[in-house]
């Protein structure tokens, strides 16, 4: 919720934490013998429960942090109240403009992840075909993302 909505602070994050992790703890004795597959949107739902309760538990950010991360960051979501401000003080600002390339760099970047995850693991597992794949499809998504993520990045002193 961090990068989606406005209002979403600090204690939001605690409450969804907590609210996640007691389901997750002790959903094994209470559901004995169900599959996790099964209590995990009961979970999610608490997490997400907790984080709105939590977020309006509490007051929201400085309206200035907000701007400037909101100048900065430009992220996705629900920013229409800080948009407004931000555009007030400055017209000619631009919202992000480029969801379908940020959605792209996304999905190549948890591929990414993923190879850089599994590649040492397949060579503590003396697997050297696998390993060799995994760095290739990590060295393949890192010229991916030269192009499409890190040369695009505002150039900034």
């Amino acid at each position: 919720l961090k990068w989606y909505w406005w209002r979403f602070n600090g204690h939001g994050f605690f409450w969804g934490m907590v609210a996640g992790l007691v389901p997750a703890l002790s959903f094994r004795f209470i559901f004995d013998g169900v599959l996790d597959l099964y209590t995990f949107p009961l979970m999610l739902l608490l997490a997400v429960a907790g984080c709105i309760i939590g977020t309006y538990s509490a007051p929201p950010a400085n309206e200035e942090v907000l701007k400037n991360f909101y100048k900065n960051v430009r992220p996705w979501g629900f920013w229409k109240p800080i948009h407004d401000k931000v555009v007030a003080e400055d017209p000619g600002f631009q919202r992000n403009l480029n969801f379908k390339r940020d959605m792209f760099n996304v999905f190549i970047g948890t591929i990414w992840q993923t190879a850089l995850v599994i590649f040492p693991i397949y060579i503590v597992l003396l697997e050297a075909v696998p390993a060799g794949i995994a760095i290739g499809v990590a060295v393949a998504c890192t010229l991916i993302l030269k192009k499409t993520w890190f040369d695009k990045l505002p150039q900034s002193a």
